[in-house]
């Protein structure tokens, strides 16, 4: 049986295997960087070598090459070797190649290539030093980032919906970077008759937002499922306050959704109302619920709204950057939306998700999310 118990003991597994595997990485990294080091520091000798032979051919200035390579590739002790044996490699070519002049400059040692190689020395010391604060190595930095944003994209994927229903979800970053302070976890539950989701908005924007939202999402996406609808919230709200952020408080909305009936209840932790269309009379009415933002204070109460999607009907959660800007308040945002959303009627609302967005708040520098559930 799949209880929260068992999900529990399941996750501590995960972890106490990662850290195994961490531990595995880094005894590897050590003799990476030995390697490493030892390629570099043969590779200093040779360039001097190349320099003094030829020096029209090969300036001072290479040196610069394995600094660079150094302050990718070693930790911060191993790249203080070999910025000492570059610069003995700098005092043998200007006691070899004599003082410079102005004619033959580019082939000595000049006060210029000092300060170059010490600068490049010095920035490369400080992305050492910050890979060694984070603890990955620059080849496997760029490759956890993107399963990081692929666990992201596969945690907000919609869970499939039985006939007579139809789910778009969009999501576009600030800045059009790949980390979004908007986030959604979605799952099927009461034996899949429910459909519960939660779609989040992290305070801030950019990186900073997007690792908060990175951690929630994993432990909303925990939480969603394990309790009953109403406990939720309240639940969320007491893990953001235990995180103890400096920016910490979030908005989310909650929808549970009876697939069999239509019958729906939303939850609200500060966020804006869900828009819903009605078949009926072909005009957009707010659902707006009672809660505050989550990560403010401990103890608070989130009352439902209620409501039912008759066939024809459509429901629609967003998050305020696709609705707000400096230069447009948020009621004129949702005009805006819904007269664009009404041009979709006729085609069941397929493929109008990222079409709205782009539509509604292309240029928008604040983190985007809408959610359409129709029935059909």
């Amino acid at each position: 049986m799949d209880t929260p118990w068992a999900r529990m003991r399941r996750a501590l597994h995960r972890a106490r295997t990662g850290v195994r595997k961490a531990g595995v990485d880094y005894f590897r990294g050590e003799g990476s960087d030995r390697l490493a080091l030892t390629a570099l520091l043969l590779g200093i000798p040779a360039i001097a070598g190349g320099t003094i032979a030829q020096p029209d051919w090969c300036s001072p200035s290479a040196l610069v090459l394995p600094i660079v390579a150094g302050g990718l590739l070693l930790r911060p002790a191993s790249l203080l070797a070999l910025y000492a044996a570059a610069a003995t490699a700098l005092i043998v070519e200007s006691a070899v190649l004599g003082p410079y002049t102005e004619e033959d400059a580019s082939s000595r040692v000049t006060p210029g290539t000092i300060l170059v190689v010490a600068a490049v020395g010095f920035f490369g010391l400080l992305i050492a030093q910050f890979r060694s604060r984070v603890g990955v190595p620059w080849r496997r930095g760029g490759t956890m980032l993107f399963d990081l944003r692929e666990r992201i994209r596969v945690q907000s994927k919609l869970p499939g919906l039985p006939r007579g229903w139809h789910r778009e979800m969009a999501l576009r970053p600030a800045g059009g970077q790949s980390f979004s302070g908007d986030f959604v976890v979605a799952a099927r539950t009461g034996g899949g008759r429910t459909l519960e989701v939660v779609l989040t908005d992290v305070s801030g924007k950019g990186m900073d937002a997007a690792s908060r939202a990175l951690l929630l999402s994993g432990a909303f996406g925990g939480l969603l499922g394990s309790l009953p609808p109403h406990g939720f919230l309240p639940a969320a709200n007491g893990y953001l306050l235990r995180q103890d952020w400096d920016e910490g408080f979030a908005t989310s909305i909650h929808l549970v959704l009876d697939l069999d009936s239509g019958d729906f209840e939303l939850f609200s932790a500060g966020h804006l109302p869900a828009l819903q269309l009605s078949a009926g009379t072909g005009k957009w009415e707010e659902k707006s619920a009672d809660g505050p933002l989550l990560g403010v204070y401990d103890g608070a109460q989130f009352d439902p709204t209620k409501g039912t999607l008759r066939p024809g009907d459509v429901l629609m959660l967003f998050t305020d950057g696709l609705v707000e800007t400096a230069d447009r308040d948020i009621s004129e945002g949702i005009d805006h939306l819904t007269g664009e959303a009404d041009r979709y009627v006729g085609s069941g609302f397929h493929g109008a998700a990222w079409h709205l967005i782009e539509t509604v708040a292309k240029d928008v520098n604040d983190d985007r999310a809408l959610l359409l559930i129709c029935r059909q």
